[in-house]
């Protein structure tokens, strides 16, 4: 580096020190701040990263270490006191810890939204290296050419499933990504020996195919500024990963409540005498740059600007209380980055028309033609998962699309659910529209973590990103066998889980509406499609045609009636009307097709009409969404009724593998049938 960067260099250095100390002794003694995470001994390497990240498309998964990086980026001084003072100034306006960072794109690269997870950044960056691929080779933007996607975290952080799965998937697909991993020794007070054998991940993965291995100090200026250098310059130019191991001391606790008894006198010296602000000074005395007198003038100049950054962030006002019930969805304020609202592009158009003629699908083959359709008329659209690709999915929703719209838009993953969907974050606030399939429910259990992420992220970013996308997921017991793995159904878990739209239609034309709607909606999606109508007649209908879409939150009235209403969705409700058809009865019966948001006024306006009502659903009993059901309509149409509320749902036990144990868990329809004669004659 020049003089000049490396005067950045220092200036920087000396501010994120100078921020850490005035909380340590100042703002979190006095209660200002609550969560205090120092990077005393990391900035260094950090920031001399930063400044070789300035393609324009470069992007950096971060964890609560990683203050002078994001410094380095383009974050204020002012914005960086006012997140851990939670002020209305702060990148998350008061909504989230100030170390869990995220930064749109001010100097060349996006800082993407980083989790309370440990671990948690490392697919998302992975999806994000992917898109840079994807975007310059089949997209052909050029703009993206050379970027990288860098994945920050510390030592602790390799022994995750993260870190594993993105290492993993960066490797076998030959991806730009930089696996930056800050070794301090310790995580927390666990040490390095706990996390991987011998305490160093850079020798452990000497021996990893397609991965180029740095091991650095860095808390020397001279090797770090070349290394470092030359690793990102690699990667550009080979478009291939590295890993690069960053020896550091952490010269503070792991947090502010941390007093560090568990270092010894001699450890916590050492730590002292690798401080890279001390060897920062000598390398500028040395080169000639300063000397002492310049040195502690120029650390005076820079800690009244910290000063005034400081000043500035307290007059901040705290932030409006009732600005935290906003952001969960989208609003229909684009995002800074995420989907292509992100990036300034309109969906394809589409006039929503319905096709009334032709030949019955099955709802596995109207989601087939929906997927090819949507690949065909948006280069964005992505699909993905286990077995999609060649085999067309094991439920058969991708036969041929790998053949139509080629392996960098229809592919398989590594068996890898966290892989999965933390990729498809980074693939999605990279502009694309991934669609990945698990499965079977169960199978997602590993990706609760990063399910849980995206669906926070617009709320946590103060609207700043977002990850729209849509899981498809088949679910529930088949017709020809159930059993404990493949046949949860769980839309309950889903309805509960922020930020994510639920999807669950019981025929082919809606599953065509609604995956159309989904994939040009701004929001993380969950598209149920159920095992036993999949491929059978009840779910069978007319293909409504390439434009047909149906909007979340809006009911389907499946037979009209007066003497009470069922309210259900998926599979039950052929199971519905079925038991309705036999008993003669003039029930209604509601199709809700979308659990998140589901149509209040249509069940209460039916309610209040019939007065007697039946939720029926094949999720678990507790705590199922027919308890929402049940609770909203006793809050709001009490006086309609006549009787109380009815749930049938499977027992509160798994779905057993015998057909006929199976057939006493899940709704039957003389439990209908019995249940709904007692309703009518209550």
């Amino acid at each position: 580096m020049t003089k000049h960067e490396w005067l950045d260099v220092a200036r920087l250095l000396i501010t994120s020190r100078l921020i850490d100390t005035i909380e340590e002794t100042e703002l979190a003694p006095s209660g200002k701040v609550t969560y205090q995470f120092s990077a005393k001994g990391h900035e260094l390497a950090q920031i001399i990263l930063a400044m070789n990240l300035r393609q324009g498309h470069d992007a950096a998964a971060v964890y609560y270490r990683s203050r002078p990086l994001v410094l380095a980026a383009g974050m204020t001084v002012e914005e960086s006191f006012a997140g851990p003072l939670a002020l209305s100034g702060s990148r998350n306006g008061g909504r989230d810890i100030g170390v869990v960072h995220h930064l749109p794109n001010r100097k060349g690269v996006t800082i993407l939204p980083a989790s309370g997870d440990v671990g948690a950044q490392y697919t998302p960056a992975v999806g994000w290296a992917q898109a840079i691929t994807y975007r310059s080779r089949v997209m052909g933007d050029t703009a993206w050419n050379g970027a990288v996607a860098v994945a920050h975290g510390g030592d602790g952080s390799t022994a995750t499933n993260g870190f594993w799965a993105a290492l993993n998937i960066a490797t076998t697909l030959t991806l730009p990504m930089i696996f930056f991993i800050e070794d301090n020794g310790f995580g927390i007070s666990v040490p390095g020996t706990f996390q991987t054998p011998g305490a160093n991940i850079a020798a452990n993965l000497a021996s990893f195919g397609n991965l180029r291995i740095v091991d650095i100090d860095g808390t020397n200026p001279d090797e770090t500024d070349r290394m470092v250098s030359k690793t990102v310059q690699h990667v550009r130019e080979r478009q291939a990963p590295a890993l690069l191991r960053v020896r550091v001391p952490r010269i503070c606790g792991h947090s502010g409540a941390d007093n560090q008894s568990y270092k010894t006198k001699e450890q916590r010296d050492d730590e002292a005498m690798r401080d890279p602000l001390v060897k920062l000074k000598e390398f500028f005395e040395r080169k000639k740059y300063m000397d002492a007198a310049q040195w502690d003038a120029f650390v005076a100049e820079v800690e009244a600007e910290v000063r005034a950054g400081c000043a500035a962030a307290m007059a901040q006002p705290e932030p409006e209380p009732a600005a935290a019930l906003r952001l969960a969805f989208d609003e229909g304020i684009a995002p800074k980055h995420g989907g292509m609202a992100g990036d300034g592009v309109a969906a394809p158009p589409a006039s929503g028309a319905l096709v009334e003629d032709g030949p019955r699908v099955n709802l596995i083959e109207a989601v087939k033609r929906t997927l090819d359709h949507e690949l065909r008329v948006n280069d964005r659209v992505v699909v993905f998962g286990e077995d999609v690709g060649v085999k067309g999915g094991v439920h058969g929703a991708t036969v041929d699309l790998q053949v139509r719209h080629g392996a960098d838009r229809v592919f398989d993953t590594s068996l890898s659910e966290e892989g999965i969907i933390g990729r498809a974050v980074g693939m999605a606030i990279a502009g694309l529209v991934p669609v990945p399939e698990i499965q079977f429910r169960k199978y997602l259990d590993p990706a609760t973590e990063q399910i849980n992420d995206a669906g926070t992220i617009r709320w946590r970013t103060n609207g700043d990103f977002a990850a729209p996308m849509v899981v498809r997921i088949p679910v529930g017991y088949s017709k020809r066998t159930g059993d404990p793995w493949h046949s949860v159904s769980g839309e309950a878990i889903f309805a509960h889980t922020i930020g994510w739209r639920v999807a669950m239609p019981s025929n082919a034309q809606d599953a065509v509406g609604l995956l159309r709607t989904a994939l040009r909606g701004n929001d993380p999606t969950f598209f149920l499609e159920h095992r036993a109508i999949q491929d059978t007649a009840p779910g069978r209908g007319i293909y409504p045609g390439d434009d047909y879409m149906i909007p979340f939150g809006k009911a389907a009235i499946i037979r009209p009636g007066t003497a009470a209403t069922i309210v259900t969705w998926g599979e039950m409700v052929h199971r519905a009307k079925g038991v309705v058809d036999a008993m003669q009865a003039d029930i209604e019966i509601i199709d809700l097709r979308t659990i998140v948001p589901w149509d209040v006024e249509a069940v209460l306006t039916s309610v209040r009409k019939t007065n007697r009502c039946m939720v029926l659903h094949e999720d678990g009993m507790t705590c199922g969404f027919g308890a929402e059901i049940a609770s909203t309509i006793s809050a709001a149409a009490f006086s309609a009724l006549d009787a109380p509320v009815v749930r049938i749902a499977t027992p509160d036990v798994p779905i057993p593998y015998n057909k006929g144990m199976m057939e006493v868990v899940i709704p039957s329809a003389s439990a209908i049938t019995d249940a709904l004669h007692d309703l009518l004659s209550y």
